[in-house]
């Protein structure tokens, strides 16, 4: 069985901050003795010690936990490679301008991945007063429905809810270069360029 952290990953964390173990001891009220023990694997540190262990090394708990240091190296981000998270719990709808860790209600949601519609899902566009509407002849039923529409484009993120029983459209400035997502909450995303 794996532990839930590694002696060897808080050992290196610790010569990272260039922090003795004596010091690291004194941070979190143990013993020199306990640091060692935990670096040497013969023992581990305390469930409740995780977060304080985790501030002192300069890192979260998920790295601590993960033994893997998250470097934000993200110097352009561009937003239509930008991947979409749902929560099938409680629908809530997460766009990460990045690679990242998402939970919600204690769930860790996998990255969606688009795909092209089929004729029960497709996309149609209708210009009117400036503005593109796109709609989607699909069912809003409280089982059943499109749960968002977005317009992506390199630099920005446009999303309207929709929700059962109402419509399934939305209004978007012309902006052009971009894409539009929809997701059904049963067949799963769907997007088309624009």
């Amino acid at each position: 069985m794996n532990s839930y952290v590694t002696g060897g990953t808080i050992k290196r964390l610790r010569e990272g901050r260039r922090l003795t173990q004596a010091r690291l001891a004194e941070l979190l009220g143990v013993t020199d003795k306990a640091v060692s023990r935990w670096e040497t694997g013969r023992g581990l540190p305390d469930l409740t010690l995780l977060e304080p262990l985790a501030k002192a090394l300069g890192i979260s708990v998920p790295e601590l936990l993960s033994g893997e240091q998250v470097v934000n190296a993200n110097r352009a981000a561009n937003l239509l490679r930008a991947p979409f998270y749902v929560c099938p719990v409680c629908g809530n709808v997460i766009h990460a301008s990045g690679a990242a860790v998402v939970s919600c209600c204690g769930v860790a949601l996998p990255p969606l991945d688009a795909e092209e519609p089929d004729e029960a899902h497709r996309l149609v566009r209708e210009s009117f007063d400036g503005e593109y509407v796109f709609s989607i002849p699909h069912e809003m039923r409280k089982n059943h429905y499109i749960s968002f529409l977005a317009c992506v484009t390199t630099g920005r993120f446009d999303l309207v809810k929709l929700y059962p029983e109402g419509l399934s459209e939305a209004r978007f400035e012309p902006r052009g270069g971009g894409r539009i997502y929809w997701y059904c909450n049963r067949h799963g995303l769907f997007c088309e360029r624009v």
